[in-house]
């Protein structure tokens, strides 16, 4: 009898491959373990076994698997059920789900090496230069990579150079699997087992006598044995003994000491001591405690409504304890890495070890290692934190799910596939474990909230702060009157330079809210009007100051800033608008002796960059922080009096029907900044329309109004809650052929729908990185079927790629759009 299995491998194709594997193999393959197959010609990848069958592919011959990589499955039965209705739901291939949802370094791909052939006798005056280069780098060394040859050659495209190379007999191609991932081995040191008895210990100590530095270093042993049970690792006895490691080496040679190696983890909880007890909760907090309970007996996912610093998270807390003691693991979901640096403190405090912490600024090594711990069901991997990766994690018990500030639009995937949104992705994974899910937000999505306005999510709420703290003081500042009165000093209100001055001279700190980083969005020329424009994107290039460059914000490209136009030569280049850089260089001239701090992408770039600024802004090392919205979300800074937001109307003239949605949570977020202890705090919002609704229902903190006139709004125009949405894009570097593309699948849907197709449109920014785009925005209403949609699209999409010229335009579905 043959055996085969199905594979998934981490590549977008619609369907799964089929491998035939020998029958000592199919007794240890199981659904979950990891397989290296070969793919296409000669690429080797790692691929998952989804079944094992014996039923032979109609379609190809089935090739045989290149090896196994796992003795147990690293995913499980649970995780493949949760990616088939990611991948299903939002339009994508397993394979992509498979590739998004594993670290890198489990998924090992083939390298291409590039070595000389010995069976061929080759011309050298036949050869080009480009090929005689690559055959002369060959004679002295062994093997080349793809990357070498890039190099030797100086240019990128190599492909024509290697066939030409491989018809002439030259070279052969060879296929390296490596393994990308290495536990950490750390060295400890342990007596020698000679060594054991009294006596054999006393002649020893005798002996090194004339061995200064080597019985010190023995001593030292003694000493750290007797303070811990624990190994004693071989740098804590270099630190101890004040020896070098030659010392200690030389002592191993003898056999008095024995080194050993133990495998740690490279993230490690450093913390010691007991675990503090969790917070005594309020009568609001405890109110909103039992109703949670009440909806997690009933089987219904929970909204908690908590205004800011009302203490959600100690509610959390109380129910993160109950978890785990009936034994089950928590997944935390946070939209932001700023806001696991804060947290994570908080909660290593409650929980010690339990805590293990997940996201993308982790390096491979330790991504993996925190899979495995979750794998294995380990207690440090009691409680898992982190961003929307996180709820890829292998969980065997997951018994709780809390996503926190659940509104934020962070927690949508943009690109690449899977675009899945984590907050609706982990209440699939919640249902799939029969876990219970808390949402919590000051500002809950309107979705959200619809859905507890009929009936399918319950509600818990808590309308006060904690300790009964006043929620803040809003003031509207109008800038056009400002401005007429000359009353502005660059970008600063007469009022909030007030503001800010009272709050510094009483030892308070002040957060500053820009939403855009850089110095300037445009530099624009003067005398001729003319402003730098990225090469490869529809866009202008922003002005950073403190590289003294432009730069694109969409592609990465980048130009030193030139001292004279471009255009006419002229140096009359000025800035337009204004960034967080032009903010905090406002403010230190404005207030010379406080220390300003700036937090964005640009300051956040490394591992702890967060933690970093943060730390400082909390032990109050810096007085004032400018910040774009990373500022904005769920950070808890005990000293802040005031909150200033430099412009509020570029948020809510932003071109998205979610726009209004999201100025009221962005602005109401960063307000709950502003003075969380005993003390009121001030908001100071700088707009040209004071008037205007949003704004009014900001300063009054009317969730209910706001919430009532977007509804009736997105109903009349047929938008989310009522109506579901699938954007469908369209890329390629041709214009004409997306133009075409885009209006032949437009016609196409309206061929099946009649109604609810908009488009296709372009975007406001229509190029990015030398590829056109262009949008149609599909409605579909509740009471249609969205799989029977869906289908309908895919096929229409199969006709689409049966037409020659629209084969190479990629074909982008977001469900769900944000």
């Amino acid at each position: 009898m043959e055996y085969f299995i199905d594979v998934v491998l981490p590549v977008p194709l619609e369907r799964l491959f089929t491998y035939r594997v020998t029958e000592g193999e199919a007794a240890v393959l199981k659904t979950g373990m990891r397989v290296a197959v070969p793919f296409g010609k000669s690429k080797i990848y790692t691929g998952l076994v989804y079944q094992l069958h014996h039923h032979a592919p109609e379609a190809y011959e089935a090739k045989e698997i290149y090896q196994l990589l796992d003795d147990t499955p690293t995913v499980t039965a649970l995780q493949l059920k949760h990616w088939q209705w990611i991948a299903s739901y939002y339009m994508c291939t397993l394979g992509e789900v498979f590739r998004t949802a594993v670290p890198g370094a489990l998924l090992l791909e083939s390298e291409t090496y590039v070595v000389k052939n010995p069976e061929s006798a080759v011309e050298e005056a036949n050869l080009r230069d480009d090929e005689f280069l690559v055959y002369e780098a060959l004679q002295h060394q062994e093997s080349l990579r793809v990357e070498d040859i890039m190099d030797i050659v100086d240019r990128k495209q190599v492909l024509q150079l290697l066939n030409r190379l491989l018809q002439k007999g030259v070279i052969r191609i060879r296929e390296v699997l490596q393994e990308q991932y290495t536990p950490r081995m750390v060295p400890y040191i342990r007596l020698g087992k000679g060594y054991a008895h009294e006596t054999a210990l006393e002649s020893l100590l005798a002996e090194l006598s004339r061995a200064p530095k080597q019985r010190l270093a023995v001593m030292s042993l003694f000493q750290l044995q007797a303070q811990s049970e624990k190994p004693v690792k071989l740098k804590a006895l270099e630190k101890e003994s004040g020896t070098s490691r030659a010392v200690i080496r030389s002592l191993v040679a003898k056999g008095v000491l024995e080194e050993f190696a133990l495998r740690t983890d490279r993230v490690v909880y450093e913390g010691g001591g007991a675990e503090t007890a969790s917070k005594q909760l309020n009568a609001y907090q405890e109110q909103a405690l039992e109703e949670i309970r009440r909806n997690f007996e009933a089987g219904r996912v929970c909204l908690l409504h908590g205004v800011t610093s009302s203490g959600k998270t100690e509610v959390y807390v109380k129910l993160m304890e109950e978890a785990l003691a009936r034994g089950e693991q928590v997944l935390y979901l946070l939209p932001e890495i700023a806001l696991t640096a804060q947290l994570i403190e908080r909660l290593q405090a409650y929980f010690g070890g339990k805590v293990t912490v997940y996201h993308s600024r982790y390096n491979l090594q330790e991504r993996v290692e925190a899979w495995q711990n979750i794998l294995e069901g380990q207690e440090k991997a009691s409680i898992v934190l982190g961003a929307r990766s996180a709820l890829f994690m292998p969980f065997s018990r997951l018994g709780l799910v809390l996503v926190d500030e659940e509104h934020e639009h962070s927690f949508k995937q943009y690109d690449p596939a899977p675009r899945y949104h984590a907050r609706d992705a982990a209440i699939v994974l919640a249902n799939l474990h029969n876990a219970r899910v808390l949402l919590g937000s000051a500002t809950p999505s309107i979705e959200s909230y619809y859905n507890v306005k009929t009936g399918k999510y319950g509600y818990a709420e808590i309308a006060r702060r904690y300790g009964n703290v006043l929620m803040p003081d809003m003031e509207l500042v109008d800038l056009k009157e400002q401005w007429r009165k000359k009353r502005m000093k660059g970008h600063f209100s007469e009022r909030l330079i007030e503001a800010m001055a009272d709050a510094l001279e009483t030892g308070e700190q002040v957060i500053l809210f820009q939403n855009r980083r850089g110095f300037a969005p445009i530099l624009e020329c003067t005398s001729c009007g003319h402003s730098p424009q990225c090469p490869n994107c529809d866009v202008s290039l922003t002005y950073h100051q403190y590289r003294s460059q432009l730069r694109c914000h969409y592609c990465g490209h980048s130009v030193p800033l030139p001292e004279t136009c471009p255009a006419c030569g002229n140096a009359t280049l000025d800035t337009k608008g204004f960034g967080t850089e032009q903010v905090e260089q406002e403010v230190q001239n404005l207030f010379p002796k406080a220390v300003v701090g700036r937090m964005d992408l640009d300051t956040t770039r490394g591992k702890h960059g967060y933690a970093k600024i943060i730390h400082a802004f909390e032990e109050e090392r810096i007085d004032i922080l400018v910040g774009t919205q990373m500022v904005t979300k769920g950070l808890d800074f005990r000293n802040v009096a005031l909150v200033g937001i430099m412009n509020a109307d570029s948020l809510l003239n932003f071109p998205d029907f979610r726009a209004h949605e999201r100025s009221f949570q962005l602005l109401t977020q960063v307000a709950g900044r502003a003075g969380r202890t005993q003390k009121r705090g001030k908001v100071i919002i700088q707009t040209y329309n004071p008037y205007h609704q949003i704004l009014k229902q900001v300063t009054t903190g009317d969730y209910e109004e706001m919430f009532k006139e977007q509804v009736y709004e997105r109903e009349q125009y047929q938008y989310p809650p009522t109506n579901r949405i699938i954007r469908i894009s369209f890329k390629h570097r041709d214009y004409n052929k997306v133009n075409e593309g885009a209006e032949w699948f437009g016609r196409g849907l309206r061929n099946i729908f009649e109604k609810g197709v908009l488009g296709p449109e372009f975007p406001p920014v229509s190029r990015i990185r030398k590829q056109y785009i262009k949008n149609i925005l599909l409605k579909i209403p509740r009471n249609q079927s969205l799989s029977k949609t869906k289908n309908s699209i895919k096929r229409l999409e199969t006709s689409f790629n049966a037409i020659s010229q629209f084969r190479a335009i990629r074909v982008i579905y977001n469900v769900d759009y944000e």
